[in-house]
């Protein structure tokens, strides 16, 4: 559907992506039009930052980084105006120097990452599911969460199956925590879903509910996807309202993506270009009122509460810190909090009960009260240490 290559061609490479011919940010006039359109929303509309798509597609063909320079045109703006702006990388290759959760204003660096790694192992403990790139977590879902929870990626350079071997990601340990925005769902990882179903759909209530509590306390950057602050269970499907020889080029492009899920699901997969599709993503609203989504709507609101009441105080300065994963579901963590308390979690993410490692316990209960022994299946407890 783009065809900006017709009359714009020399906007474009042969080099190709996702989305059709790479932009040739080599042409002066090419990268300059991107970075003032950038900049347009942050000064005419005042926008409180830029989350960019997929970097990793961006050819650069050996010039300067496109990234680098946006982000100093951005600096620039931010200093001459005063104002705090975000900066927010999509961007598969983990690459954690491109990261500064601290630099202010921007000089060449990026706020914060959308941390799929986090995803993607939580969603692999929770489902059990191992196609695609899951496959890459399926080894020890709770040691990568740990990992995550701990350095940040869970890709720091080693090599990925699901990449054919190759090499993915930097080491992340060093950047802040606030550097890595951690979720449990969003638009891309339902809405490219065949069906577009949500976790609420095939995870049990205990289990989302102690993902989230770790997700909304960790010190990393917690998001929520929109109706899973009460448990929704509309689907999101991709939907779209394409016309001609476009509309049947994506209805056969997702068959073809999708093909395993046509065979195992057949017409219940949803065809995009239904009205039907698209009505059937418009959020549900009234299952707010629900008994279970006054529930979870309260737990969410208290979550956030702790964390803006405890933890946001603390962030700035805060750093990385331990994070250990045991066989039988046992997730310990630490951070070093900006004021020199230390955060400790202390988790059971399974069925069953574990006994506790009282050594690594010593705070003041923040959530889940007192922890007992053994600690009861999907439990979580948190506490502060001050200094």
């Amino acid at each position: 559907g783009n065809y900006l290559g017709r009359y714009a061609p020399g906007f474009f490479t042969e080099a190709q992506t996702p989305w059709g011919s790479a932009i040739d940010y080599r042409v002066r006039e090419v990268r300059a039009f991107a970075i003032e359109n950038a900049l347009y929303w942050l000064r005419e509309y005042r926008f409180d930052g830029l989350r960019l798509d997929a970097v990793h597609t961006i050819a650069e063909l050996g010039e300067i980084s496109i990234l680098r320079d946006l982000s100093n045109a951005v600096g620039q703006l931010a200093a001459e105006t005063n104002r705090y702006i975000h900066l927010v990388l999509e961007n598969d290759d983990n690459c954690a120097s491109m990261l500064d959760a601290g630099q202010d204003p921007p000089r060449g660096k990026y706020r914060a990452q959308w941390n799929d790694d986090y995803h993607h192992a939580w969603h692999v403990l929770l489902t059990g599911e191992t196609q695609g790139y899951y496959s890459d977590y399926q080894r020890s879902p709770l040691r990568d969460i740990a990992r995550a929870l701990g350095s940040g990626f869970v890709y720091q350079g080693e090599a990925s199956t699901h990449r054919g071997g190759q090499l993915r990601g930097e080491p992340s340990g060093r950047l802040a925590p606030t550097a890595f925005v951690n979720f449990l769902q969003n638009h891309d990882q339902i809405g490219n879903r065949a069906l577009g179903d949500r976790l609420e759909s095939h995870v049990c209530t205990e289990a989302i509910e102690a993902a989230l509590a770790i997700t909304l306390l960790a010190p990393a950057i917690p998001m929520l996807f929109m109706g899973e602050e009460w448990g929704s269970k509309a689907p999101f499907p991709f939907f779209c309202g394409f016309e001609g020889d476009l509309a049947e080029a994506v209805r056969k492009g997702r068959r073809r993506e999708y093909a395993w899920a046509y065979a195992k699901y057949g017409d219940e997969v949803p065809d995009p270009l239904e009205p039907l599709t698209f009505r059937s993503a418009v959020l549900d609203w009234e299952s707010r009122n629900e008994q279970a989504g006054r529930k979870r709507l309260a737990l969410v609101q208290e979550l956030l509460a702790i964390r803006r009441r405890e933890i946001v105080p603390r962030l700035a300065g805060a750093a990385f810190g331990d994070a250990h994963a045991t066989d039988d579901g046992l997730l310990t963590a630490s951070w070093r909090m900006g004021d020199g308390a230390t955060l400790q979690l202390e988790a059971n993410l399974s069925t069953g009960e574990v006994a506790r490692q009282r050594s690594k316990t010593t705070g003041t209960p923040i959530w889940g009260g007192e922890t007992s022994e053994p600690i009861p299946p999907w439990s979580v407890f948190w506490r502060l240490e001050a200094r």
